[in-house]
């Protein structure tokens, strides 16, 4: 059993990522490594987690009291309502602060169990199990935890860290192409944000990383993370510099909420999406130069990728998306906030933009 450990250290907590495979028979047993103690645990678990994995994980645990929250791992179940059947579990079952939370899925359960540890008597210990490659090499790192609501994705939460963070590459076998795609939009965007090294490593061995080939795929989680954890020690609670890691991310949350979250458009595809849309800005505005955005576009054009913005939305779409954007959390006044590129490994954090500024440009991507 080979691990790669990063150490992340923030103010508010020190942690570690465990990558590796075949990680799950001996989870009791890192826990206790990384000096984690508790009497009960609750695992928060998504639906889609093949069952003989939860088996092994809650059979590690066998000298544990252990409860279960099973969640049906949406966008649109990503509320309030749920995290409140969570807090009333542990609250029937008499957690103390000195028990566990332990999650087990995607971005949505880490964020959704992640905001119901940081609730619960002001902080329960929180382990983080991401089964995804989007939420083992982004969301399960950095504290980000969260909600949505009707008026827009994300705006009710807290940054509140795991105790611990163990990405079993073996989770990745029982995935669909489309979540892994999903997850690479993730990895290129840390790499064209701060290391044109990992962007060329991607762009020669991308088919490979999709079909989870050693070490390539290996290689692409571990960089992604250290990547996110060197932007996230230096502004953990996203004052300056984590802004970066939203590149894409004004118009792809504005993409998500416009379609209502539904399954037509997933949170990585839409991210692929809001990236092609910023680096288009971006040219547009005359920050990036025309080499450096054919590198860029090239890679984001494979067929594998969402193509267009035309495939999901019509004209009369416009307007929501917009709304949208100015709903943004990032933005403090009636100006939209977008983080675009310079080159790669060089972004631009918080440019402002007029509503009028982003409609037309929008309008002219809807309609060529």
């Amino acid at each position: 059993m080979k691990i790669k450990k990063l150490k992340i250290n923030t103010k508010s907590q020190k942690y570690s990522i465990l990558i590796g495979k075949n990680l799950l028979s001996n989870i009791s047993k890192l826990v206790l490594l990384n000096s984690i103690k508790f009497k009960q645990c609750l695992l928060v678990i998504d639906k889609k987690v093949p069952n003989y994995l939860v088996l092994k994980i809650q059979k590690s645990f066998k000298n544990k009291k252990i409860s279960k929250f099973f969640l049906e791992a949406n966008e649109k179940n990503k509320n309030q309502r749920t995290v409140e059947k969570i807090l009333n579990i542990l609250l029937k079952k008499n957690f103390s602060r000195d028990d566990c939370l332990i999650t087990i899925g995607g971005g949505i359960t880490g964020d959704v169990g992640g905001f119901a540890a940081s609730l619960f008597k002001r902080g329960l210990s929180f382990i983080n199990i991401p089964t995804t490659l989007l939420s083992q090499v982004d969301s399960s790192i950095g504290g980000k935890t969260g909600v949505n609501t009707p008026f827009g994705k994300n705006l009710i939460g807290s940054f509140y860290q795991p105790k611990l963070v163990i990405s079993d590459i073996n989770f990745l076998r029982s995935l669909p192409k489309r979540e892994l795609i999903c997850g690479y939009g993730e990895i290129l965007k840390h790499s064209l944000i701060l290391n044109k090294n990992f962007f060329r490593y991607l762009n020669k061995n991308f088919p490979k990383i999709l079909n989870l080939k050693s070490p390539f795929i290996d290689k692409a989680i571990y960089e992604s993370c250290k990547i996110k954890k060197i932007v996230v020690e230096k502004d953990e609670k996203e004052m300056g510099l984590r802004k970066m890691l939203n590149f894409g991310h004004t118009f792809a949350h504005a993409f998500e909420a416009t379609l209502n979250f539904s399954k037509k458009l997933n949170h990585g595809e839409a991210v692929i999406l809001g990236m092609k849309s910023a680096i288009k800005f971006s040219l547009l505005k005359n920050f990036i130069n025309k080499k450096e955005y054919d590198l860029i576009f090239n890679h984001l054009e494979n067929e594998k990728f969402p193509r267009s913005i035309k495939n999901y939305f019509k004209l009369k779409d416009l307007n929501m998306i917009i709304s949208f954007m100015i709903k943004d959390k990032k933005n403090n006044s009636d100006k939209i906030k977008l983080m675009l590129i310079k080159k790669i490994g060089s972004p631009i954090i918080d440019r402002e933009y007029s509503k009028k500024n982003l409609n037309l440009f929008l309008k002219k991507e809807l309609t060529n």
